[in-house]
């Protein structure tokens, strides 16, 4: 099972290396496969917003821009790139970062113009559409949102993250989840955990007027049940549970799609979303 290990520490406060907690772990019962570290190739890529935009004299096809990494004076990077507006807030890769697949940048000169670095598609930087569905794949990643300008990307999108891939046997299903390993964690080290309650709101109305349940074996399904959610619509999840998702090793879908996922991974217990309209007479047999 793949956990990152900011999960496990909203649970436990452990201020262990990747290293040292991988070790201990796996001396206490629950074996690390191995670790990786994301967004270790990517160095000097930071957050920047478009000051302007003009067309680059000798290229038709370049645009020079003027870009506010947060420093007394913007720097000037040339692009190809035509999806970009002023305002924007982009990654920018200086002069001496470096890029997934060991791509160094420097600073040049484009048709006799300095440009002094570039500026990131998604794939530059590692991600994919699952992790940002509305950037164009092949233009620069734009931000829905505006961001520290000069911060290091990594921590923006997620890539400043350690992954543990646990190696969970068949006797222990209880650690087939976030929660369950950070049990495992706060056992290990002799620190409390730290749980939580969730907080259900319910409203009016009887769940028995909509939905009803038949168990066929209760010998192998004991519990089966539901709750039904209006007014829902369906959209990209936030970047935080996008995030998390990819983490662990899962692709995300849609809100609904994704929550039932995470919440399967925190707890380890299995869910899914049915559109009502197909659920005929409103009957469920398990």
């Amino acid at each position: 099972m793949k956990l990152p290990y900011k999960w496990i520490k909203e649970y436990v406060d452990i201020d262990e290396s990747p290293k040292a907690f991988a070790h201990k772990m796996t001396m206490t019962g629950s074996k690390v496969e191995g670790y990786e570290s994301l967004g270790e190739e990517i160095t000097g890529v930071v957050m920047g917003r478009v000051e302007k935009i003009d067309q680059h004299p000798n290229a038709e096809r370049l645009v020079i821009c003027q870009i506010n990494i947060g420093k007394e004076e913007n720097i000037q990077i040339c692009t190809a790139a035509t999806n970009l507006k002023v305002g924007d807030y982009i990654p920018v890769a200086t002069h001496g970062s470096h890029l997934v697949g060991g791509i160094n940048i420097k600073k040049t000169k484009m048709r006799g113009e300095e440009s002094n670095g570039m500026l990131c598609s998604i794939a530059e930087l590692g991600l994919t559409l699952n992790d940002y569905p509305n950037a164009i794949e092949d233009g620069i990643l734009v931000f829905d949102e505006p961001t520290n300008l000069g911060e290091d990307v990594r921590i923006y999108t997620g890539l400043n993250e350690t992954i543990f891939d646990f190696e969970i046997t068949p006797n222990r299903p209880d650690c087939l989840s976030a929660i369950g390993l950070a049990k495992e964690a706060a056992a290990s080290y002799g620190l409390e955990f730290k749980g939580h309650t969730p907080e259900i709101k319910h409203t009016d109305g009887d769940i028995n007027d909509y939905i009803t349940v038949k168990i066929a074996d209760p010998d192998l399904c004991r519990r089966y049940t539901g709750a039904l959610i209006k007014d829902v619509k369906i959209e990209p999840s936030p970047m935080w549970l996008r995030q998390r998702l990819r983490d662990c090793g899962v692709r995300p879908i849609n809100n609904i799609v994704d929550i039932t996922n995470y919440v399967m991974l925190e707890y380890g217990q299995p869910m899914h979303a049915f559109d009502y309209r197909y659920v005929q007479g409103g009957h469920i047999i398990v």
